[in-house]
């Protein structure tokens, strides 16, 4: 606030306007007359301040009324001769003059200022009304914006919603399908048996048992590449020369492709190793190989290039499931047919497949995806109709020290025999729990059975001559590994087993040692070979 902004309220009521010239003039005529002789010369000075002052406070029309007032104050009392309101000439003339061009200066100068003030005021006023109406334009754009984003987010996850209840649908729908008939091969295999058991027709009968097993265990196979899609298989990770691994699955690619399908094979100099488990990494090119082969009927070329790539966080943010980091490329290219961008955001789908009915089971893609994810990688599609399909393969760079590990086959596997040992079975579920004894027995063992972590612990404190506890892990009451602490506080040298039907690096089968830990569903010879191996290990193993 100003002395303009102060004083507005006199300019905005005349009446007070007049009142203070008034009241200036007499307060100017009484201080005249006091000072006497001492202002004899200026007889008009005097009133000049009070017109100033009240032009500025109260306005134009108070300060001309004021002047005019003390003009003839002035002149009638200090000026004309006694009886007479004309000035002398030519001094009181001259002086009325001079009064009358400086207060009209004062005036107009004061009333110039008045208004550029006031349309400054103005001025300021709408540029405030402006200023308000902009932010309350801004406020409701912000909350019709904040709106439209709600909606959309809204929208965006009731589509993933659905898409999300589309792919549990089409999973659900493939498992059943594809479990029916494996459950079918293996259920009517088994009738196929009972009937030849009956007629004792033996020839017969080992090839309905081997029908059987082939659908259980395919049924393993399809349970092992779902584990793959939800990153929850296991895996034998080891330092992989992917240069190598190439060369050494050249060969056999080649065979697999046919001779109208071109391989080319560009290794990058210097290439990093990377840590990940070479089967599930074989299989997985292979897999892309023999897509690459389907999408080029008439041939074409097919190259596997490698590169070290460095991915920045900029790079990663613009990569879905890349992290930054170091990596090994592995890129599989092809100039097939190429897929749209629909097929390309649902090729990782499980089940999802655009091969005609019995070429492809939809889940090599997700297996693939599966693998790479749980391995620290990513994978990227880049496809164009016409043009050919490249995906790439994204797997961390290994900097620690060299470790190799060797899988054995199924065939490799030896059939261990008992050594007059008896085995604890805690399970459970009656069916496994039989299967699992009977087993036992075939392989020589002596066996007690415990349908639970409870019935176990009883056991063992009347049989003192068990030695080892093949358990299941998750059981009612008490888990197998709760049941192996409190074993091993009755009895510390005793060895242990642990089974699940859960993949190993999940919540339930973490931290499990590999000496003691048999997945289901295991067959006879890993049976006999895991059991073997923790009665002959020593120390016991803890999980």
């Amino acid at each position: 606030m100003n002395l303009l902004t102060s004083t507005q309220p006199l300019r905005d009521r005349p009446w007070l306007g007049v009142a203070a010239a008034a009241a200036a003039v007499g307060v100017s005529y009484g201080i005249r007359v006091v000072l006497g002789p001492a202002a004899q010369g200026f007889p008009f000075v005097i009133f000049i301040p009070p017109v100033v002052l009240v032009t500025f406070c109260c306005g134009t029309m108070p300060g001309i009324l004021a002047a005019v007032l003390a003009g003839i104050v002035a002149d009638v009392t200090l000026i004309a001769e006694p009886g007479s309101i004309v000035p002398p000439w030519p001094e009181g003339w001259l002086a009325l003059g001079f009064y009358t061009l400086t207060v009209g200066i004062d005036i107009a100068l004061i009333n110039a200022l008045s208004f550029a003030f006031e349309r400054t005021a103005r001025a300021e006023a709408g540029l405030r009304r402006a200023n308000e109406q902009l932010e309350q334009r801004v406020r409701e754009r912000t909350a019709a914006l904040e709106q439209q984003i709600a909606d959309r987010e809204a929208a965006e996850a009731q589509l993933r919603q659905i898409q999300k209840m589309e792919t549990i649908g089409q999973l659900t729908g493939g498992i059943a399908h594809d479990f029916n008939n494996m459950l079918a091969v293996v259920i009517g295999s088994i009738e196929m048996a009972r009937r030849r058991v009956e007629r004792n027709d033996t020839e017969r009968l080992l090839g309905s048992l081997d029908s059987a097993r082939e659908g259980a265990r395919r049924a393993s196979d399809l349970v092992t590449r779902l584990l793959a899609f939800a990153r929850q298989q296991a895996l034998a990770p080891q330092t992989i020369d992917v240069g190598a691994l190439l060369d050494g699955m050249s060969s056999l690619m080649q065979r697999t492709l046919g001779e109208t399908i071109a391989v080319e094979i560009v290794r990058a100099d210097g290439l990093w190793p990377c840590w990940a488990d070479p089967v599930q990494l074989e299989s997985a090119i292979l897999n892309l190989a023999v897509n690459a082969r389907d999408a080029m009927p008439d041939g074409g070329q097919l190259s596997l290039t490698t590169a070290n790539v460095e991915i920045d966080a900029a790079e990663a943010r613009r990569r879905a499931d890349a992290s930054p980091g170091a990596y090994v490329m592995i890129a599989v290219g092809d100039t097939g047919t190429g897929m749209p961008a629909a097929i390309v955001e649902r090729a990782f789908d499980p089940f999802f497949t655009t091969k005609e009915v019995g070429k492809g089971t939809g889940l090599g893609l997700s297996q693939l995806y599966g693998f790479i994810r749980q391995s620290g990688g990513h994978v990227t599609i880049d496809s164009h109709v016409g043009r050919g399909t490249t995906v790439r393969l994204f797997l961390p760079r290994h900097t620690g020290e060299t470790k190799t590990a060797d899988v054995p086959g199924e065939a490799a596997l030896d059939m261990p025999q008992s050594r007059a040992e008896t085995v604890l079975v805690v399970e459970d579920e009656p069916n496994v729990r039989i299967m699992s004894v009977e087993a036992l027995r075939e392989l020589g063992y002596d066996v007690v059975q415990a349908d639970g972590p409870h019935e176990a612990l009883r056991l063992l404190e009347v049989q003192p001559a068990i030695d080892l506890i093949f358990t299941d892990i998750v059981m009612p009451d008490m888990d197998g590994r709760e049941l192996a602490d409190a074993a091993r506080a009755m009895r510390p040298g005793i060895k242990v087993v642990y089974t699940t039907g859960y993949a190993r690096g999940s919540a339930t089968a973490d931290g499990l040692p590999e000496s003691a830990y048999l997945p289901k569903p295991f067959t006879l010879a890993a049976l006999a070979t895991k059991v073997r191996d923790a009665l002959d290990g020593s120390p016991p193993a803890r999980a």
